[in-house]
């Protein structure tokens, strides 16, 4: 069944999100793919589409971009919208819950695995604008599973992590609002503003630096050490190391 705008879904759903001006929401049923959906259509939808999906355990949502450089730095704002979500749990979450991000795409919540971030794009020159770009996200916010408590100490959920009320429409509320706050600072400080909230999300370690390169490769620079490694980002978009594809679903 084709989805349906601002269509209220049924239990167990959540409630939609409250978008701020400049979003158009378009929600799926409970069975839809956010991500998929929203690549897949990405070119009739248009900038500024969020596609969401309704579930009461998981945030699961999909934003529709259009850049206007080059590709190879347009992927940057996969960057953005990682610091936006870590950003939005970060001020949702109790008072010193630690939050983190794994490079590049994968988000903790106090050790806890919750979900993580991904980006598709349309393929063209690196060199130039692509005609798309596509910010997908899923968060645990309620454990469904069957695992005893502790069972696995590396996975998490909001709920068990003290998120109260956070449901998923909330998050995407705030996502969308931080991520036009971060887009605001690439624009006005560029690129720099946006990398460093990022990388305040990664585990910190003594005598390291890290940078993002302009074809978003993070930088490491170790005092011991003259050359600066660097971890290509393209090869792992296209496999989201946070993504189970049988759960279709955070790990």
């Amino acid at each position: 069944m084709p989805p349906e705008r601002h269509v209220r879904a049924k239990a167990p759903y959540a409630a939609e999100p409250e978008l701020p001006p400049g979003f158009q929401l378009l929600t799926l049923r409970e069975v839809g793919d956010a991500f998929a959906h929203a690549t897949a259509h990405a070119a009739d939808l248009g900038a500024g589409t969020l596609v969401y999906v309704g579930r009461f355990d998981l945030a699961e949502f999909a934003l529709v971009l259009e850049p206007d450089e080059p590709l190879r730095t347009a992927r940057h704002v996969f960057y953005a919208g990682m610091a936006a979500l870590a950003d939005a749990l970060a001020a949702h979450a109790p008072p010193e819950k630690p939050m983190a991000i794994d490079w590049p795409d994968a988000i903790r919540v106090d050790g806890g695995l919750v979900g993580g971030g991904q980006l598709g794009w349309a393929e063209g020159p690196e060199d130039e604008p692509p005609a798309w770009l596509v910010f997908g996200a899923m968060i645990r916010t309620v454990a469904m599973g069957e695992d005893e408590p502790g069972l696995r100490p590396l996975v998490s959920a909001l709920e068990q992590e003290g998120f109260d009320e956070l449901g998923s429409g909330r998050l995407v509320e705030s996502f969308a609002r931080h991520f036009m706050v971060a887009l605001d600072a690439w624009q006005e400080q560029g690129f720099g503003a946006v990398a460093k909230s990022y990388l305040a999300y990664l585990a910190r370690e003594p005598g390291l630096r890290r940078d993002i390169a302009e074809n978003g490769d993070l930088l490491i620079h170790r005092c011991e050490k003259r050359e600066q490694e660097r971890r290509p980002l393209l090869p792992l978009l296209s496999t989201p190391s946070w993504f189970d594809p049988e759960k279709r679903g955070p790990r």
